[in-house]
């Protein structure tokens, strides 16, 4: 589904603005509220195949480049983040697997997975660091039954609900694999649901395993390439947690221009005021800025620039402070209105804050961003 017409990426914008609004929308508010899965979403997604945007026609996906996924991501996003995350983690939880994985495991865990039923997690971060990769605790053992694994990982995204888990582990002093392991793979439990600021419709929870045992083939590739794989992966999942951000930023400013326009205050309606006029005019600038960035990153990835990864983590930096600053002041827009829950913009400014920390918090694009700028005058002299 690469698509070189801009029309076309601009019609399948359309149809899955109209599922966002028709299907996902008037559950969002539920979602929130009662901090529950979003599965009326993941049934709607199967009407335009969006869990199959990510993967290859050869295992049954849409075979979708990383700007219509991005385009996917902001539409939901821009109506409910929740359900834009929701799709965002199936992808990158099963991507790996999709890409490096034997063929007996894609068979077994991805080709199913294009029906749109299966949900799946990432597991990286534990208790005791988030961005240190190297220092994780978690390991793999092989042994004459397959893999053992023993650990714990935290803030899971999707846990509890995920038919898969990808698992960063340990293979030795220094190398690590990825494995792919089934909620009813024997030493898997899921530990208590976290109670969030935001996104409460995607679940987060520790994922324990106490020997648990997988099958050989369930090994992702080289079980000494794991780190290789995520670093991969890394960096196109930034670009679509900009694209989640880019959304929400986006659902804010509408919020805010439409409450604007229909509330009157001494005789007018809010929007003629000349300072609320130059508020919308700046975060309307601020959100095209961020789609511009955003999209020449995922061009960058689809054609293997070699500062995709930096371009990546300017979207995502870029995309998620203006999703931070855009729905603060789409709240200022609406007065004391915007601080009830009879309007969606106290849930977007609540979802928003997590962009800016998931997937690599902001401290560390920045990090990033500065060694390829480096990097490039080095090579410059």
């Amino acid at each position: 589904m690469s698509m070189d017409d801009e029309s076309l990426y601009e019609e399948f914008r359309g149809n899955v603005r109209r599922l966002a609004t028709e299907k996902v929308a008037p559950h969002a508010a539920a979602y929130d509220r009662e901090a529950r899965f979003p599965e009326e979403s993941l049934q709607a997604f199967k009407q335009l195949g969006l869990v199959g945007l990510a993967f290859g026609e050869d295992v049954g996906g849409q075979g979708g480049d990383v700007l219509v996924q991005c385009i996917a991501l902001e539409e939901l996003g821009r109506v409910c983040a929740s359900s834009s995350l929701t799709l965002m983690v199936i992808w990158a939880g099963l991507v790996p697997i999709a890409k490096h994985g034997s063929p007996k495991l894609i068979d077994e865990a991805i080709r199913p997975a294009m029906s749109g039923n299966t949900v799946a997690s990432i597991c990286l971060t534990e208790p005791h660091g988030g961005s240190n990769l190297f220092g994780l605790k978690t390991r793999a053992e092989r042994t004459a039954a397959g893999w053992v694994i023993n650990g714990q990982k935290r803030y899971i995204s999707n846990a509890g609900r995920s038919d898969w888990y990808t698992v960063l582990a340990a293979t030795g002093e220094k190398t690590f694999g990825l494995f792919a392991v089934h909620k009813d793979d024997p030493g898997i439990t899921i530990g208590k649901k976290e109670s969030k600021l935001g996104i409460k419709g995607s679940p987060t929870a520790d994922v324990i395993f106490e020997n648990c045992t997988i099958p050989e083939h369930r090994a992702v590739g080289d079980p000494s390439k794991g780190y290789d794989y995520i670093s991969e992966s890394l960096t196109w999942t930034r670009a679509l947690i900009g694209a989640q951000a880019l959304g929400i930023a986006q659902g804010a400013l509408d919020e805010g221009v439409r409450y604007t326009a229909e509330r009157e205050q001494f005789g007018q309606a809010l929007s003629k005021f000349q300072m609320l006029r130059g508020m919308v005019g700046e975060m309307a600038t601020a959100v095209e800025a961020g789609r511009s960035l955003l999209y020449r990153a995922a061009e960058a990835i689809d054609v293997g620039d070699p500062h995709a990864r930096s371009l990546a983590s300017m979207a995502k930096l870029f995309c998620s402070d203006t999703a931070m600053k855009v729905t603060v002041d789409a709240l200022q827009l609406h007065g004391g209105a915007g601080y009830t829950a009879d309007f969606p913009i106290e849930r977007m400014l609540r979802d928003a804050k997590i962009t800016q920390i998931y997937e690599g918090a902001n401290e560390i694009q920045k990090l990033i961003i500065a060694k390829d700028v480096y990097a490039r005058q080095e090579q410059a002299a």
